[in-house]
């Protein structure tokens, strides 16, 4: 009779109860050089737009977090800009700095590199990541590109080698090709812990940052080769009244000549960035938001650590 009620204290649906309301949370960091698909593979893992994205390097400059909660998981996924070996400039450190401190401090490392590619700032990277301990997870992006699927074998063999103890996983960002594998695999090195974030939420930033970041990236894209790096984005004026966000919204530029450019011939090309903006911002916000422009020259803003600061250039996740 004694053997029969210990059975009973330990009966298996009792456990099973109790793991089925454990928690399990943690934070993934996306890692690569500049412009190999950080942010748009976020963007797909998340099933909506949060990080900014163009054909231009560097256009991530600040650590992003994207929140995916799923049952009784929630991946802190940490969107970093891409880590290259220029660091003339203050903006430049400061985004070594940001993605270099997001790799000490996650539960696992995506290394996102590309399909049949390996560069110098590929190498750089790489170095980084070798300098931690964090498990590492090889995201081998846009192999919906490849014509020779035999060239990626090859391409595995030389990842496996540098970084031996890390996962492949071959995928396509753009087409969502086996991001379901990926995810799986970052769920894997996840610890129990209670979610650091509601449910409901998605990223840490606020309405106001993710504003300027969608007028950065019309005009990253607007503009392409025209303008250098040298412009920012700074929010004056972030009000609702009644039905309708007001947004002012202030471009800072280096030089009187990118000033010229971003205004465009009477002004139709800010005209046409705002417009943009004004569209994206309004499905974010589901709101109807009037959107006022403005252009300033701040001389030497992007080599200056304290004007960083003043415009929200912070290290730390």
């Amino acid at each position: 009779m004694t053997d029969s009620k210990t059975d009973l204290t330990t009966d298996p649906v009792t456990d099973l109860t109790s793991d089925s309301t454990k928690q399990y949370c943690g934070y993934a960091a996306i890692v690569g050089r500049p412009n190999v698909g950080k942010s748009t593979l976020l963007n797909h893992l998340l099933g909506q737009k949060l990080s900014i994205t163009s054909r231009k390097p560097q256009t991530t400059r600040h650590n992003m977090l994207g929140i995916k909660t799923v049952g009784d998981y929630q991946i802190i996924f940490v969107d970093t800009p891409g880590i290259h070996q220029a660091d003339d400039k203050a903006i430049n450190r400061y985004m070594n700095r940001s993605a270099e401190g997001a790799i000490r401090d996650v539960d696992v490392i995506v290394f996102v590199v590309d399909r049949d590619r390996w560069t110098q700032a590929d190498e750089v990277v790489a170095q980084q990541i070798q300098r931690t301990s964090s498990p590492v997870i090889i995201a081998i992006n846009k192999v919906d590109r490849i014509d020779d699927r035999d060239t990626l074998l090859p391409h595995i063999n030389r990842l496996t080698e540098m970084l031996p103890e890390a996962q492949c996983v071959p995928v396509s960002a753009l087409r969502s090709t086996n991001l379901e594998v990926l995810e799986a695999a970052i769920k894997d090195h996840l610890q129990p812990n209670n979610f650091h974030f509601s449910e409901d939420q998605i990223t840490d930033k606020s309405q106001r940052f993710l504003a300027a970041e969608v007028i950065r990236e019309k005009i990253t894209r607007q503009l392409g080769e025209e303008l250098p790096y040298q412009a920012t984005v700074e929010i004056e004026e972030f009000k609702v009244k009644g039905h309708v966000c007001h947004i002012s919204a202030l471009i800072l530029v280096e030089r009187d000549g990118q000033k010229k450019i971003i205004i465009g011939e009477k002004g139709q090309r800010i005209k046409h960035i705002g417009t943009q903006a004004r569209q994206d911002i309004e499905r974010m916000l589901e709101s109807k938001v009037m959107l006022t422009l403005w252009v300033k020259v701040k001389s030497g803003w992007s080599d200056d650590e304290r004007a960083l600061r003043s415009l929200g250039y912070r290290d730390g996740l």
